[in-house]
């Protein structure tokens, strides 16, 4: 396979600006975890539109996501913020979407490996009315499952494996090819991308290989004005400006003790040095860091504050502070584009959060999400955080009358962050291969410990007492096993137990309908996961009776019932 990464880093050498003025693109934003309201528009199709635009293509997005209706079936299910579509108004959002733009000859679908079900499904909506488009899935589903994925979606024509900016032009450029030419004279013509793989299941595939850009900064900003009108001219877009990105309305596992009332996200870096087990980022080739200057982000920040009328900025980076030079330099240069009064946030590492959080509360910081995990020192061992959170040794605290040795490093972290004026937040697993339920509760215990810090000297009474508790995130998530991380292989006994997955001679899984049960079953990252014959699975040391009432109590919000187990 020839290797094209050099000249598509240069694609203006490779592609005129209006090379593919004619073609028309439709995204497709799967939807995410239904329970969770939307609240990040996405970045994803909006960026891959806006490069498409680039060189001349018409392009749409249609934000499955982005819909959650209230009615009596979302009441009835304990859903607050509403459903999602059914299949059938999906379809419908998508017939009205042709009769409003006509055909598309490339329709690309965007989900993580937890929208399985709903690629499925739409796929074969697309196909049924646009039989001759060009059909590609890619992001975490497409990374992940490879060409086995072409054996459960038999509909795509293609597959873009890891980041995608590179590879949408080129995959115009086949779409436009086999339209003019018809497929079996593209292929002859020896015109197509290096991406054409043969035959797989009596139909003509491409596996599209994704790169990263040299230079983050050559990128567009995302077309958000995609989102403005949908196909019966609603507004998304300032549905997801008027739902707090973080915050105790937003109602997800970023907490804080402040609301904001017109917010937005952008993504300044991109992957994560780290290695931890549990996380999909080394699965799709993304632990290589990448960076956007402070000066380009500076630039985008006062276009939206100035286009939306923001109070507030996300930056939902996988590790936003990892250069300590970058953060410098924020102070000057968001005073230089008039934004020391814009409050934003962002997510980073608890070691991290050192002198440069100083720097990060002068250019407008107000939040930080730290991917604590867990607070045991036996379980971040074999989360492999132990080089960056146990560095520092431990720190005994007291909590309901009872002592715990906590990752002095964890609580730096908290402490640093309420000296810098910044509230900070951790995220959480259970059910971690080898945790117990006494390593359970020294989570809990840390969880405890953040809000009789955060609560200190104030009445239990007082409304600032009640926001500040209330702002300090008690949810988890439970363990799951993705596959190509670290965790996938130390869980694989289990997973041939539980689903009878097979694996092949090089350790992948084989795409059988074993494998592709489980994976139905990742749709939700906090839900336990059900076995072959329909009986809950946890990877951790907890009986599972013992599991599923602390799962019980994590829902319920009264995990500190936990530390009397």
């Amino acid at each position: 396979m020839k290797n094209i990464f050099a000249i598509t880093n240069k694609q203006q050498d490779l592609f005129k600006n209006n090379e593919f003025a004619g073609l028309s693109i439709t995204f497709i934003n799967m939807p995410l975890r239904e329970a969770a309201r939307p609240n990040v528009p996405p970045e994803g199709p909006g960026l891959l539109a806006a490069i498409s635009e680039r060189y001349g293509a018409t392009a749409h997005i249609i934000d499955l996501n982005g819909y959650r209706v209230v009615d009596a079936d979302s009441e009835k299910r304990g859903l607050p913020n509403g459903r999602h579509l059914t299949y059938q108004e999906a379809e419908d959002l998508f017939l009205k979407h042709l009769s409003n733009v006509g055909a598309q000859d490339v329709v690309a679908f965007s989900g993580k490996i937890t929208t399985l079900r709903w690629q499925e499904v739409m796929a074969k909506v697309v196909k049924k009315h646009l039989p001759n488009c060009f059909l590609v899935s890619g992001n975490g589903l497409a990374t992940e499952i490879k060409t086995g994925l072409f054996k459960w979606i038999p509909e795509l024509d293609a597959i873009g494996r890891s980041e995608g900016d590179n590879i949408v032009p080129l995959i115009l450029n086949d779409a436009k090819l086999i339209k003019d030419l018809g497929l079996s004279r593209a292929l002859k013509s020896s015109k197509l991308s290096p991406f054409y793989i043969g035959e797989i299941d009596g139909a003509h595939r491409f596996q599209y290989e994704g790169d990263r850009p040299s230079n983050l900064n050559d990128l567009p900003y995302p077309s958000w004005h995609l989102l403005e009108s949908d196909p019966y001219g609603y507004n998304l877009l300032e549905d997801y400006i008027n739902t707090p990105v973080w915050g105790l309305a937003a109602n997800n596992s970023s907490a804080t003790p402040f609301d904001m009332k017109r917010s937005l996200t952008t993504v300044s870096s991109r992957g994560c040095p780290y290695a931890c087990a549990f996380c999909y980022r080394g699965a799709q080739g993304e632990r290589n860091y990448g960076m956007r200057s402070c000066d380009h982000i500076a630039k985008q920040v006062r276009d939206y504050v100035d286009k939306y009328d923001l109070d507030f900025i996300g930056f939902p980076d996988d590790n936003f502070a990892v250069d300590k030079r970058r953060i410098k330099r924020m102070v000057p240069v968001f005073k230089q584009y008039g934004l020391d009064k814009v409050r934003w946030g962002t997510h980073t590492r608890m070691d991290e959060a050192d002198e440069r959080i100083y720097d990060m509360a002068e250019s407008g910081c107000i939040y930080i999400g730290f991917g604590a995990e867990s607070a045991d020192p036996n379980t971040l061992h074999s989360m492999k955080k132990r080089g960056f959170i146990l560095k520092n040794g431990l720190t005994t605290k007291k909590v309901n009358g009872k002592n715990y040795d906590f990752p002095t490093t964890m609580v730096t972290a908290v402490e640093n962050c309420r000296k810098a004026g910044i509230h900070g937040n951790c995220t959480w697993i259970m059910a971690y291969p080898g945790e117990t339920l006494e390593h359970l509760k020294t989570s809990v215990a840390f969880i405890k410990w953040q809000q009789d810090f955060w609560t200190e000297g104030l009445s239990p009474q007082s409304d600032q007492y009640k926001i500040n508790h209330a702002g300090v995130n008690a949810k988890m998530f439970t363990a799951t096993a993705y596959p190509g991380t670290e965790m996938w292989n130390v869980v694989r006994p289990d997973l041939q137990h539980h689903f009878d997955i097979s694996f092949d001679k090089t350790g992948h899984p084989v795409c059988d309908d074993n494998f592709h049960n489980y994976v139905l079953e990742l749709d939700d990252a906090t839900k336990i996961l059900n076995n072959k014959d329909g009986d809950p699975v946890n990877f951790g040391e907890m009986p599972m009776k013992t599991f599923l009432k602390c799962r019980e109590h994590v829902d319920s919000g009264e995990i500190e019932k936990i530390l009397e187990m």
